[in-house]
């Protein structure tokens, strides 16, 4: 038999306005719940009943959670709402983590801070507290962590970042640029300062005046401006980082100027979505919403090289032409084989001016490649870089146009 462990209410015993306050907690998280849902999670417990915690938690998420991303979310704003004393002393911490002697050692994990501010609401932490003996302590705060919020955004991670904190990001990404250099091409132009001669201008020229040469004509390459192809995996593990990435695709497609001569944009899961008609909206909500509607596998499982090799098949000759620089960004856990997910990088990498790959995995200082996806399809790329940060994303604005920027490459595969 279980053993039934009774359910700890908070002060006020009224039940029906405890979920009502719970469900607003889940709003400010970033839940979609209205009225409606609070009645129905009112009318739920109220048929359903609950012996233990577990029936409670579970009933609730029936009538709150319809997407995958809001589960971590609802766990963490629940845990916290029905009074786990040490669990709520480690959200404040996470409000304010310069606050020594309250914070627990180690980070917050995906979803923690959006569901501390929801339901502390703008708490903050007390300057100062009691000790058992009466005694009044101050509060120590540690001085090294006074930079800038904006500063400190950059380098924050996506996975950590709060509700707040994500949207000055996106605030922060809309404004990015990934400039490129022009390739100089076989073809030429007539310039007064090239360096090569023109004869057949000259030629004529010369016929305008009666067959005497008066100045030899001169010309230069003419520059060529590449594509842009970005490859996007929008499976579970990568959710958080593609929707961001998303974002500043969308602030690359509709830069004037930046040199690019076509931007376009894949997410694959289980399967291969083109979404590039989708960027080109003026809008960044309404575009992801697009986009998001096309992509029918958000936060699915990972086939990399089933889609790597539709793209290869289907759309390398409609997308790439000469001198395409691709964006490869996901995480490299796939599990399909190896070996065809190998050829198949090197199909991309032949087809492909320059191959760089943004894998957020990289934010771990002790990361190695030994997943077996990694492994195979490290060798095929030019450049291997991090990609969960805004930080991480100015940096490869600056490498994306040298082509000895080999990224994390090289320490890689000496360890391969």
């Amino acid at each position: 038999m279980p053993e039934y462990v009774p359910l700890e209410l908070p002060d006020n015993p009224k039940l029906a306005g405890n979920i009502t306050h719970f469900a607003r907690a889940l709003r400010r998280a970033g839940l979609p719940i209205g009225p409606g849902r609070v009645i129905d999670a009112i009318r739920a417990v109220e048929a359903a009943g609950f012996s233990e915690k577990r029936d409670f938690f579970w009933t609730l998420h029936a009538c709150f959670v319809n997407r995958p991303e809001h589960r971590r979310v609802f766990a963490q704003v629940f845990r916290l709402y029905w009074r786990d004393p040490r669990y709520l002393e480690h959200m404040m911490s996470m409000m304010i983590p310069a606050v020594r002697g309250v914070q627990e050692d180690r980070t917050a994990q995906s979803a923690e801070k959006r569901a501390a501010e929801a339901l502390l609401d703008g708490a903050e932490a007390p300057e100062t507290h009691r000790e058992e003996a009466g005694e009044e302590t101050l509060v120590e705060v540690d001085a090294s962590l006074t930079m800038s919020s904006r500063e400190r955004l950059r380098t924050l991670d996506f996975e950590q970042m709060s509700t707040a904190e994500m949207a000055e990001a996106k605030r922060m990404i809309a404004k990015l640029s990934l400039p490129v250099k022009p390739i100089l091409s076989r073809r030429s132009q007539a310039s007064k300062l090239g360096s090569r001669v023109d004869p057949a201008r000259t030629l004529r020229l010369a016929m305008r005046q009666g067959g005497e040469m008066h100045r030899i004509a001169l010309k230069r390459p003419r520059p060529r401006w590449p594509n842009l192809v970005v490859l996007c995996d929008i499976s579970g593990s990568m959710s958080q980082y593609s929707r961001i990435v998303l974002h500043f695709l969308h602030a690359v497609s509709n830069e004037k100027g930046a040199g690019w001569a076509k931007v376009h944009a894949f997410t694959f899961g289980t399967r291969l979505t083109n979404i590039t008609r989708h960027l080109q909206q003026r809008d960044v909500d309404a575009a992801l919403a697009a986009a998001g509607a096309e992509a029918q596998d958000w936060e699915g499982g990972t086939r990399i090289g089933a889609c790597l090799e539709v793209f290869n098949r289907d759309w390398s000759r409609r997308v790439m032409g000469q001198g395409a620089v691709v964006l490869l960004i996901t995480d490299g856990l796939d599990r399909d084989d190896t070996d065809h997910l190998a050829r198949q990088m090197e199909r991309l990498h032949l087809s492909s001016r320059r191959l760089i790959w943004l894998n957020p995995l990289l934010r771990w200082d002790g990361f190695a490649p030994k997943a077996q996806g990694i492994a195979a399809m490290l060798p095929h790329v030019d450049s291997f870089r991090a990609g969960h940060s805004i930080a991480s994303l100015e940096a490869l604005a600056e490498a994306i146009s040298r082509p000895d920027d080999l990224g994390e490459k090289a320490r890689l595969m000496a360890s391969l």
